[in-house]
């Protein structure tokens, strides 16, 4: 398929239960956290990785690997080009231009290419702010118990030293105490944006635009840890700007350009609402809450798809636009008819 030529908005509602959703380092890895008002925070970065991860898994080929160095990468895409030497524009925009035909985060999420051989610079046409917990989240940090060490043991030159050295030990020097942060619960709110402009610009093409919606819905199917406890996609909410001017060109003019201001579409209370249905007590599952969209407040030109899980019939033919309202037929009589005389 071809590249999009409509700008979205997108809202993905997820949950962390019995679990670190994602661990700041500066803070000895405990979840992240607002520190003025004490809602919890996932950064874009923890959200790329992770749908990085899962379009790995599938056969996407990605930029941005585990433990490499990507140098090497962008000086491969000018050797591939016949450009490797001097960085001229020319040079620079080939391999810019190879990049993103390989690389599905480059089309996506664009990149910083200009170290090394230099590949360029792209802005990616998706992006994703830091998620946020619709409520404070309370951090408790554990105390465990590791019944091993790791202990380097001089001059050890044989599994028969390593075993000496055990048996001299006392017990509780065998031991290791750590220790490990979690929120109990946790409901947030990613939002994101996909630019139709930018999208000419890597190829980021309706084929990408379905996976990058479908990896949002599975990745914590693929990443699950003990440390990141039950995380969810609960709810992703994504609209879809749509022209219907009379004239072909400004309909294709409005549907990239956007019909209404993101945050109209974004702002929870707006068209999506999430509420907690007892607050006398803290939150501690989904259940907790109501999550309402309301597909009569959506603007003219947008259309709305609400996806609990992947479905592709849905994506398909489950959009929704607001629904035309029906005439009051009480405040105005039929056409014709005759007003009552009054006696």
């Amino acid at each position: 398929m071809g590249v999009i030529n409509n700008r979205y908005e997108f809202m993905l509602i997820f949950d962390c239960e019995n679990g670190n959703p994602n661990g700041d380092p500066d803070t000895e890895n405990l979840p992240r956290i607002d520190s003025q008002d004490g809602h919890g925070l996932v950064s874009d970065a923890s959200l790329k990785r992770k749908i990085r991860d899962l379009v790995a898994r599938i056969g996407e080929k990605i930029f941005v690997e585990h433990d490499i160095n990507l140098n090497r990468k962008i000086f491969e895409a000018r050797e591939k080009t016949g450009k490797a030497g001097k960085a001229t524009k020319e040079a620079v925009d080939q391999a810019a231009k190879l990049m993103c035909e390989t690389y599905f985060d480059v089309r996506t999420f664009g990149a910083v290419m200009s170290t090394g051989a230099n590949a360029g610079q792209l802005v990616g046409p998706v992006q994703i702010i830091p998620a946020r917990s619709v409520d404070p989240i309370h951090i408790m940090d554990w105390g465990i118990t590791r019944v091993a060490v790791t202990e380097t043991v001089k001059n050890a030159k044989s599994l028969g030293d390593y075993e000496v050295w055990e048996v001299n030990q006392p017990k509780d020097q065998l031991r290791t105490m750590g220790r490990k942060a979690l929120i109990p619960y946790g409901l947030y709110v990613a939002k994101g944006f996909i630019s139709a402009f930018d999208a000419e610009n890597t190829g980021f093409s309706e084929d990408d635009l379905q996976l990058l919606f479908e990896a949002l819905l599975n990745m914590f199917e693929h990443s699950r840890s003990g440390s990141r406890g039950m995380m969810s996609a609960r709810k992703l909410v994504i609209f879809k700007h749509i022209g219907d001017a009379i004239k072909p060109e400004h309909s294709e003019q409005q549907a990239k350009l956007g019909r209404v201001p993101a945050h109209y579409l974004l702002d929870l209370g707006s068209v999506v609402s999430i509420t907690r249905k007892d607050t006398n007590r803290p939150p501690r599952a989904f259940n907790d809450y109501t999550v309402t969209v309301d597909a009569s407040v959506l603007p003219k030109g947008i259309e709305m798809l609400v996806l609990d899980m992947w479905d592709m019939d849905l994506y398909t033919n489950g959009w929704v636009s607001r629904p035309q309202r029906e005439p009051d037929m009480k405040s105005k009589p039929p056409e014709g008819s005759r007003k009552p005389k009054s006696t």
